[in-house]
């Protein structure tokens, strides 16, 4: 009787077994499957099933991570193997932290940085003339930009006050239009040039080459937008006296300013005052540059 006793029975082992208790395999494809019993919210026991398929990734790390890697375990981990344990360590997603000179910095003004970065990268490639001196290199680290104007302005205002010379001596040379004089003893025709030759006024259709445009009063206006237009010339001068002419420098094709414009008063006292005032001004985001003409 003793002896029946003392055998082993194998329902004992299915008795103290849990059911419930977290089982974990792999199966022949390498593929490791991890079965957990839990409740819901509703109360009832739910089976769940996951399958994690391990895949060798080759990466590198900080040196001082490598380390960390390798510490032996301690606590209730003592003694097993290197890396987590899914029974005992939830594993998150992995953020990379990339390390630079930009710390402390703001986003703003990193993106900002790498903006400028990339701009010149691309500029690298392409030529760089300077508006000035027409070097390679950028209009703002000329030698020469304060203290020389730019090439293109002074060709263009030469054409400018050259175009004004020869359309004031065309309007002068034209003969502006007269009564037809008495005609004496007959219906014969007499030339322009050859009328009141005994009178004291002067013949008509007289050349006023040698007559030459006084330019005392009369100011040089440089680094305008191309917004500007005839009437913000008048409405920024008019306060400074009496205004003769605005000559405004326009492209050919566009008809937008190209940065410059002549401005004649009726006295030098009136230009002088101008030219005082405005030079330096800040007009239209830019700032402005006032000066007297040369007389051409």
């Amino acid at each position: 009787m003793n002896r029946m006793q003392s055998k082993h029975d194998w329902a004992d082992d299915m008795e103290d077994e849990d059911p419930y208790q977290t089982k974990i395999f792999t199966d022949e494809n390498g593929i490791k499957h991890i079965i957990e019993f839990r409740e819901n919210d509703a109360g009832k026991k739910v089976k769940i099933t996951r399958k994690i398929r391990s895949t060798l990734k080759t990466e590198h790390v900080n040196k001082a991570v490598a380390q960390r890697k390798k510490w032996a375990k301690f606590g209730e981990e003592q003694g097993n193997k290197p890396g987590p344990d899914v029974s005992t360590t939830t594993i998150g997603e992995n953020i990379p932290l990339k390390l630079g000179s930009k710390t402390g910095k703001s986003v703003e003004t990193a993106a900002a940085e790498e903006a400028q970065e990339k701009a010149r990268s691309q500029l690298k490639a392409k030529n760089i003339t300077c508006r000035i001196c027409k070097g390679d290199h950028f209009t703002s680290k000329c030698p020469y930009k304060d203290s020389m104007q730019p090439l293109d302005e002074i060709a263009s205002s030469l054409e400018a006050v050259k175009f004004e010379a020869s359309a004031e001596s065309s309007r002068a040379n034209t003969p502006e239009p007269t009564a037809p004089a008495p005609a004496l003893g007959g219906s014969k025709y007499t030339p322009p040039h050859l009328r009141n030759k005994g009178g004291a006024a002067p013949a008509q259709g007289e050349s006023m080459r040698d007559q030459r445009r006084d330019d005392s009063c009369t100011l040089r206006v440089t680094n305008l937008s191309e917004d500007v237009v005839e009437n913000d010339i008048h409405d920024l001068f008019r306060r400074f006296g009496t205004i003769t002419r605005v000559f405004l420098a326009r492209d050919r094709e566009t008809r937008r300013c190209k940065g410059f414009a002549f401005v004649s008063f009726g006295t030098r006292e009136d230009a002088e005052r101008a030219q005082q005032a405005v030079n330096g001004y800040g007009y239209d985001s830019l700032i402005l540059h006032v000066e007297m003409a040369k007389n051409q």
